[in-house]
């Protein structure tokens, strides 16, 4: 399955440098701030509501994102996590990819008892599937199905 994502052509400079045509500094400015002080939380109900209510996250009861994690800075509404799933130490949840002639937008949707290892990098437009689970280190580039065991790069999966 190819990833869900919006593409938005850009002509001229790269899309990066067009960064504030496609969202308002102020919105990057206060979700940086946020999310910064979200990583250096060490109280997970704390953290969430930080998520909810300032960067309008959906994060689930009893979830647990920890240290170091960095959601999307741009578009932190596109993300949604389940009940009771948890985040690795220094994952990385994009909602957003710029690039040279183009930016492409997709939701990230993280099930329920979902588990990340840490230092994993999760794109946007993609899915991962109640009750899976994510090796350390993946990539998670595509759609991860229910139940699955999956790990690597290239994404890969296990069982």
């Amino acid at each position: 399955m190819s990833r869900k994502t919006e593409r938005f052509p850009v002509s001229g400079s790269n899309s990066l440098w067009q960064l504030y045509r496609t969202v308002s500094f102020w919105k990057v400015a206060k979700t940086f701030a946020v999310a910064q002080i979200a990583r250096f939380t060490p109280s997970l109900r704390m953290k969430n509501w930080l998520y909810r209510v300032f960067l309008k996250m959906e994060i689930g009861s009893q979830t647990a994102i920890a240290l170091m994690v960095m959601v999307d800075v741009m578009f932190p509404e596109r993300i949604k996590i389940g009940a009771n799933s948890i985040i690795g130490y220094n994952t990385t949840i994009l909602a957003h990819e710029y690039l040279i002639e183009e930016y492409r937008l997709g939701h990230v949707v993280i099930g329920d008892r979902v588990m990340v290892g840490a230092n994993c990098t999760i794109l946007p437009g993609v899915t991962i599937g109640n009750g899976a689970i994510v090796g350390a280190g993946t990539v998670v580039h595509k759609d991860v199905p229910p139940g699955a065991f999956v790990a690597g790069n290239p994404m890969k999966q296990i069982r």
